[in-house]
């Protein structure tokens, strides 16, 4: 169980939530795998091996603000993408292989997906009124990939994948 401590600025605030999209990248980084292995279409295999990569960059840029804040970037872990992940795994474990389960993999790694904009969107916001710019431009560009990634497995949906779960 984390200890709950008592912020008393805007910048501790800040710090702590970059401490929590660190936890949520890392938690990622396991649960990508998963999912791609999980997966059956090679568009989504593929997209889940892209995206994979980018997290581990994600983490590491996260990680690299922290150090500049001279902040411990382990601290915390965010329960609220261990949530998601969970729920990721109820939907594999209830669907069986194939295209319903791209598709029940898909909404949850859209749900996971817009999660992180919020969260980075966020982040980018704070770190602009403490006058972080550079800790801003990273965390916009981090956003960005996050809502590139959303973009992509709505086509992936469309195009063929959701189709096929009717089927």
């Amino acid at each position: 169980m984390e200890t709950v401590m008592t912020l008393t600025t805007f910048r501790e605030i800040y710090l702590q939530e970059l401490q929590e999209a660190r936890s949520v990248e890392m938690q990622l980084t396991d649960a990508l795998a998963r999912m791609r292995d999980d997966a059956t279409a090679v568009a989504l295999k593929e997209m889940l091996e892209g995206h994979l990569v980018d997290t581990r960059a994600q983490r590491d840029d996260v990680e690299a603000i922290l150090k500049r804040h001279e902040v411990d970037p382990g601290q915390h872990v965010d329960q609220s993408m261990s949530r998601l992940i969970d729920e990721s795994h109820k939907w594999v474990n209830m669907l069986k292989a194939g295209a319903l389960r791209d598709a029940g993999l898909i909404a949850s790694i859209q749900r996971i997906e817009h999660y992180e904009i919020a969260v980075y969107g966020t982040l980018a916001s704070w770190a602009k009124m403490l006058g972080h710019d550079d800790d801003m431009n990273t965390l916009l560009a981090i956003r960005d990939q996050e809502k590139a990634a959303d973009t992509l497995l709505t086509e992936l949906a469309k195009q063929s994948i959701n189709a096929e779960a009717v089927d």
